[in-house]
């Protein structure tokens, strides 16, 4: 990890995170929804295949109060003890209100690079590209440099802590340690098969298998507003378009044998050689629409991998918590 917010991963890869606010989409009206709804798949299209992406949800819950920045000033007259008496009553409704848990969103976007020199000025042009989509969405948005990605992944690393995270650039010559030496957790314990141990916390990792040709928009956010610790993360990479083009023909050719072969099956056997399985005719009907989508209406084709952490300070806890989750999904 470098100050500026650059991290270096094996195999070459550069990347750096952007942390961005909520976008009132569920309470706006239906016009409004798919205007957002728009310029977000706007916003998704400007990445290609050469530059992988990931959305970012994190939950944890909050030990302190310090992070409700309720600010009202102190005056020169006999009412500083009422000021603070109404400080103090905000700050408690905003922690009810969201029962404890402090909801974030980031995205992460790298590139492959032979070194830092190459990969800094690509990562800003992206990183200025990116923020400006958000203004465009009305969304603030602000880079995040190099002791805040680590403080974000101590926090993940150290779920329950109640520790600040005490990082200093100058403590690496001193000490002689990696970044990744100052946000280690004490331990991980795999030996479960169907979850893991993280110092006292317990976790889970689901994934979401997508059989619909269509998600409904609420599914993430009724994730997201549960009462518990989790994140969750969408890795998207962009398939080139030409291959997504290629790719979806060689299915509907697959599709167009596969019809053939029912209706000699129904001749054969004297049944109607139209009657084709539902099946069948749906995943032709969809491949066919998704096909017009890549080639007239310069959609993209994405490929997804939606995962669910779940934390908890027990093994209960835990299960209830995936159990939620898998309701929903």
């Amino acid at each position: 990890m470098h100050p500026d917010g650059v991290c270096r991963l094996p195999g070459g890869l550069y990347t750096k995170t952007v942390e961005y606010e909520d976008i009132n989409y569920s309470v706006a009206s239906t016009e409004d929804q798919t205007a957002i709804f728009g310029g977000w798949s706007s916003f998704l299209n400007y990445f290609d295949s050469s530059l992988p992406f990931q959305l970012s949800f994190i939950n944890r819950r909050s030990h302190s109060r310090s992070r409700y920045r309720v600010n009202i000033p102190q005056g020169d007259d006999d009412f500083n003890s009422i000021r603070e008496e109404y400080t103090g009553m905000l700050k408690n409704q905003i922690a009810k209100s969201n029962n404890g848990i402090e909801r974030s969103k980031y995205i992460t976007f790298g590139i492959p690079a032979e070194g830092i020199a190459e990969a800094r000025p690509r990562l800003e042009r992206v990183e200025a590209d990116v923020m400006g989509n958000f203004k465009r969405l009305g969304v603030p948005s602000e880079p995040m440099d190099g002791r805040a990605r680590l403080a974000l992944l101590h926090s993940q690393m150290h779920p329950g802590n109640r520790e600040p995270f005490c990082f200093s650039w100058k403590d690496i010559p001193q000490t002689g340690l990696g970044t990744k030496d100052f946000i280690a957790p004490d331990s991980f314990d795999f030996r479960q098969s169907r979850s893991f141990r993280v110092g006292r916390y317990w976790g889970a990792v689901s994934y979401l298998q997508i059989l619909a040709s269509e998600l409904s928009d609420k599914l993430l956010a009724e994730i997201l507003e549960l009462d518990a610790e989790m994140t969750v993360t969408l890795h998207i990479q962009t398939v080139d378009q030409l291959k997504a083009i290629k790719t979806i023909k060689g299915k509907l050719s697959d599709i167009g044998k596969m019809k053939v072969e029912e209706q000699r099956k129904a001749v054969r056997s004297g049944y109607d050689p139209n009657i084709l399985p539902p099946d069948l005719i749906t995943f032709s009907k969809d491949a066919a629409e998704l096909l017009a989508d890549l080639q007239s209406r310069n959609e993209r084709m994405f490929l997804l991998t939606f995962t669910v952490v779940n934390l908890a300070p027990t093994r209960q806890r835990l299960e209830n918590d995936v159990f939620t989750v898998g309701g929903i999904a």
